[in-house]
């Protein structure tokens, strides 16, 4: 994998070409074929050192949640992988049978003296459809469900407190459904999930409009913005 410094700029052009990419970040201000594992271990297991600087988050599909998360600053690579079932290194035809109990999920590696992981929050709820209990978009099955590891107690409150934030927001009229998990090993995923949205730019970008996640994040958020906009 290669950090945000060394490719930065090259995929923010890319993004900006194609009018793709960190919807949340702009309008908020708020591996080989074979998996190889990431140890994220639950909390008490995990070092305060690791805690601190990775995040893990479940949002659907994970080409769209890696690409989320990839350019914003401070943050220094995100993987898509697996977690939160019972198969030791699953494949992506395991997962996406729904039998396996994984998530397909994204470790986020950042730097907590550029980008706090509140802000990681926002933008995460920035990017799914946080009342959908049986997917995402048109990706259904409990493998695209949504759902925020946590990596420590800190974490956990942050995570918890976040989501009563934007219950209490009326953003949306249904109640949110995204569980607040302790985190589980992760798995990376095969090479070719690997930031899908630089390498397969054009089929990255009829994908997410296709499957109604870019619509529904302008209309949900654009007004809410903007209303925030008109109050300041």
């Amino acid at each position: 994998m290669q950090t945000n410094g060394r490719r930065g700029l090259a995929i923010a052009a890319l993004l900006v070409a194609a009018g793709l990419g960190l919807l949340g970040w702009q309008m908020g201000g708020m591996s080989e074929a074979t998996a190889s594992e990431v140890e994220i271990m639950a909390e008490g297991s995990a070092s305060t050192e690791t805690a601190a600087q990775e995040a893990i988050f479940a949002g659907g599909c994970f080409w769209c949640i890696e690409a989320a998360f990839q350019l914003m600053p401070g943050v220094l690579d995100a993987i898509s992988g697996y977690t939160g079932g019972e198969v030791e290194n699953p494949t992506y035809q395991q997962v996406t049978t729904g039998t396996t109990g994984h998530f397909e999920a994204v470790l986020v590696r950042f730097d907590p003296e550029q980008i706090s992981y509140e802000e990681l929050l926002d933008q995460f709820w920035r990017s799914i459809d946080p009342t959908d209990a049986g997917g995402q978009f048109y990706d259904r099955g409990s493998q695209y469900s949504t759902a925020i590891f946590y990596n420590s107690e800190e974490q956990r409150q942050l995570a918890e407190a976040s989501k009563e934030a934007l219950e209490a927001s009326g953003v949306f009229d249904e109640p949110i459904v995204t569980r607040i998990l302790p985190a589980a090993p992760f798995y990376e995923a095969e090479a070719y999930h690997q930031d899908y949205f630089e390498n397969y730019l054009a089929q990255y970008k009829r994908y997410s409009s296709a499957s109604g996640r870019d619509s529904f994040l302008e209309e949900t958020w654009q007004g809410q913005d903007e209303g925030s906009d008109a109050q300041e």
